[in-house]
């Protein structure tokens, strides 16, 4: 009874949040209408028994991405009422690609309920003397750690584009020079000043 009404609060509450992630004027109330989407989905995900899947959701979604999206949004100033200008001028492409993916979930979910549920294929014994954090550490790093390494490598170009599209050169302000810096010798790095005795510098 409990895990019911938790349910149906978890589902409303992200079902609301989801569309105020696009039906927000304010781009930042959208990040963090994205954020409560997160954090909701993850307490359905803690219903199911997932629990490294709420984890991942939270520390992953909201821990980086959410809040990187926060921090691009607020600094790159974005100026977002010229981008809606042309928003009627897409909007019939909007809705048809809208129409398409309706049509689709609906054939896939038509598909697996006409099949008696049986579209989904065990192919491997689950086990259970093992949680399933850990179950999933031992397929990751086995047999998909190839995998693994890629994601990780696409997440750090990701990391690099975000900063350096919110890098910004301010006319004034000194930068350092790494490879100055790697390149100096003794005689640059060092200057000897002679001061006289009872003199300050």
């Amino acid at each position: 009874m409990l895990a019911g009404l938790f349910f149906y609060l978890f589902a409303a509450v992200l079902v609301a949040s989801a569309f105020m992630v696009i039906a927000a004027r304010n781009p930042v109330h959208s990040v963090l209408f994205l954020i409560l989407a997160f954090v909701n989905a993850s307490g359905l995900f803690v219903l199911m028994g997932a629990e490294f899947l709420a984890m991942i959701l939270v520390v992953v979604y909201v821990g980086a991405v959410a809040v990187l999206f926060l921090f691009v949004v607020m600094m790159l100033d974005v100026d977002f009422a010229e981008l809606r200008q042309g928003f009627l001028q897409y909007l019939p492409v909007g809705v048809l690609l809208g129409l398409v993916i309706l049509a689709e979930l609906l054939m896939v979910l038509g598909s697996w309920t006409i099949g008696g549920g049986s579209a989904r294929t065990v192919v491997a014994a689950i086990p259970t003397n093992v949680t399933n954090a850990e179950a999933l550490g031992q397929v990751l790093y086995t047999k998909y750690l190839f995998y693994f390494q890629v994601s990780g490598l696409i997440l750090l170009v990701a990391m690099i584009g975000a900063i350096v599209l919110t890098l910004r050169h301010k006319v004034g302000v000194k930068r350092q020079d790494p490879a100055a810096q790697s390149a100096r010798t003794p005689e640059t790095a060092i200057e000897v000043v002679k001061v006289k005795s009872g003199q300050g510098v």
